[in-house]
């Protein structure tokens, strides 16, 4: 249950009520895509880093270990021990993205593993079942995830079967709930608006999939070619025919500045790999912009990651250190980076809530746009 607390604009503040706890919004979703963050970051180490929302993918889950030996393990929450909302990603967009050989036909899709190429089929009813076995907080629908740009009929004809396979996918997971075996009998349900840059389909599917009632919308299909600009420009067109009672999450994306920009626009919800991946490379996040880790000025640095971070690297370790750990190859080096970047996404979430509070989110938004994606 979505409760809109206020409004600054079009940006909103508000909360998730989830069978798993509440998720205070804007929310960023950690991504566990295996069922932990990479960079040796364990779900204990989320709670420190001011976690609410954690995120596995149904797709990977599925290949390994196995989302029926998940169940058998208690589920997701179980299994990580982490005991806070968990979304899943439907595995669409890794079918479409890391396949190389796909069919897709009404049924569902049919391809090649990416691990060892052995044949698999999915569709919305596997794709709940899947994620049902998993037991997560917020499944997402099974849909067809097309790059950008793409050609007009194809993403006609593609938005009208996402549809079909959403009906599928709520009509299974109604079922799903009722079995007295599954993990989460209040599992929720989130449909996904496609229609790539074409402002007619994405507003037509948006009004289509409303009517379904579910438990939330994403805006799917993004940040997969197209320019920011038209990235703004179609969330601009669909925000105005998204449910004002219902949480509204971007799917992947994104900067920091690309998450400021879209809660100025209505978004509640995101997730990206860019903290975690970013990290591992010794790229960090601060509050005056970008940082290389890597990089020769560091070496006799004793000054934090950010001196306006308080997170548990900040408070212990130098850029020298850290520098040094990264040259020698130490995995600890991975490990203390990503932990920042969780930090500061986390709290970069937290102090925009705290801006919608007060009401004075107009003035962080102008004050961080042009900050935040900069590098140092």
């Amino acid at each position: 249950m979505y409760k809109l607390i206020k409004k600054q604009g079009k940006a909103r503040r508000g909360e998730i009520v989830t069978p798993h706890g509440v998720i205070r919004t804007p929310a960023f979703m950690n991504v566990a895509t295996c069922g932990a963050i990479k960079g040796a970051v364990s779900a204990l180490d989320l709670k420190e880093l001011r976690c609410q929302v954690q995120l596995c993918n149904t797709y990977h889950l599925h290949l390994r270990p196995g989302d029926e030996n998940v169940k058998k393990l208690g589920g997701l929450h179980e299994f990580t021990r982490w005991d806070g909302p968990i979304l899943t990603d439907s595995g669409g967009f890794q079918v479409f993205s890391l396949a190389k050989l796909r069919n897709i036909r009404e049924e569902g899709v049919t391809f090649a593993s990416h691990i060892d190429g052995h044949r698999i089929f999915m569709g919305p009813e596997e794709s709940m079942t899947i994620q049902s076995n998993l037991g997560s907080t917020i499944a997402m629908a099974f849909d067809e995830c097309i790059e950008n740009p793409a050609e007009y009929d194809y993403t006609k004809r593609s938005c009208d079967r996402t549809y079909r396979w959403l009906c599928r996918c709520r009509d299974k997971m109604k079922e799903l709930n009722s079995r007295e075996d599954t993990i989460n009998p209040k599992q929720m349900l989130f449909g996904i608006n496609q229609g790539s840059t074409y402002d007619d389909l994405r507003i037509e599917h948006m009004q289509r999939i409303r009517e379904l009632d579910l438990d939330g919308y994403a805006v799917g299909g993004l940040a997969v070619g197209e320019s920011t600009e038209q990235m703004y420009h179609t969330l601009d067109v669909v925000e105005e025919y998204m449910p004002e009672d219902k949480p509204r999450y971007l799917m992947g994306v994104g900067t920091p500045v690309n998450i400021l920009e879209a809660v100025h626009r209505g978004i509640d919800m995101f997730d990206c790999v860019m903290p975690t991946r970013n990290a591992r490379h010794a790229n960090v996040f601060t509050w005056s912009g970008r940082r290389n880790m890597m990089n020769e000025k560091y070496s006799l640095d004793t000054e934090p990651i950010d001196s306006e971070c308080d997170c548990p690297v900040c408070r212990n370790f130098t850029r020298a250190y850290i520098r040094h750990l990264f040259k020698s190859g130490e995995m600890l080096a991975m490990r203390l980076c990503v932990m920042h970047n969780v930090w500061f996404y986390n709290t970069l979430l937290m102090r925009i809530r705290e801006a919608l509070d007060n009401d004075s989110f107009e003035d962080f938004y102008n004050k961080y746009r042009g900050v935040l994606d900069g590098r140092l």
